[in-house]
């Protein structure tokens, strides 16, 4: 195993929030190692006043989850998870994601491939433009792509936020790189400078 063979003292899982299989791996990987793991997960985003949000546990979820009045449809889940609405055929999609997805995509989509940040007043005119009924979305938290949620907000439209897969049971969380290095301090004292 890689980890024993290359003297690993501790593993930090800094992954994407939703690569549930990634960080499922890591956990099970150090466990098994008896090694301490961490999981770097930054905050999630927090549903305020005006914001219209339906929370649902995954993809296959947030495609129920629409309704007849959700004509054209905000994708930003990125490529992987797009195959879940291909069923749905009384929807228009507008699909954001920075690379192609590659399984195919609903009836009646169009793919824009544009990698963020966006700006507010960018995620405004796209939602405007494209005349977006429901932005359907994942709970992926960070500033970088908030834009979004506060977009929707001030177009008073609802928003389909998938939330988070769990952590491995027992996992330890900190919210950002310094709570992180303090934590490799404390566990692996000799190994961080």
């Amino acid at each position: 195993m890689w980890l024993r063979e290359n003297a690993i003292d501790a593993v930090v899982d800094a992954t994407h929030p939703f690569a549930a299989r990634v960080s499922a791996h890591a956990a099970t990987a150090a466990a098994e190692l008896d090694i301490p793991a961490l999981h770097l997960r930054r905050p999630e985003w927090v549903q305020r006043c005006g914001d219209l949000w339906t929370r649902v546990p995954d993809l296959t979820a947030a495609a129920a989850a629409l309704t007849a009045r959700d004509k054209q449809v905000l994708l930003t889940i990125g490529r992987q998870g797009v195959g879940a609405f291909v069923g749905c055929t009384g929807h228009g999609f507008v699909i954001r994601s920075i690379d192609a997805p590659d399984v195919p995509l609903p009836p009646r989509a169009k793919l824009l491939l544009a990698r963020g940040p966006f700006t507010f007043d960018e995620e405004l005119v796209l939602m405007s433009r494209h005349r977006i009924d429901v932005l359907v979305t994942k709970n992926s938290g960070g500033e970088q792509t908030e834009a979004k949620i506060f977009a929707a907000r001030t177009a008073g439209l609802p928003v389909i936020m998938i939330d988070r897969p769990p952590l491995p049971e027992g996992a330890v969380t900190v919210a950002d790189v310094g709570a992180a290095v303090r934590w490799l301090r404390e566990s692996a004292p000799h190994r961080v400078r």
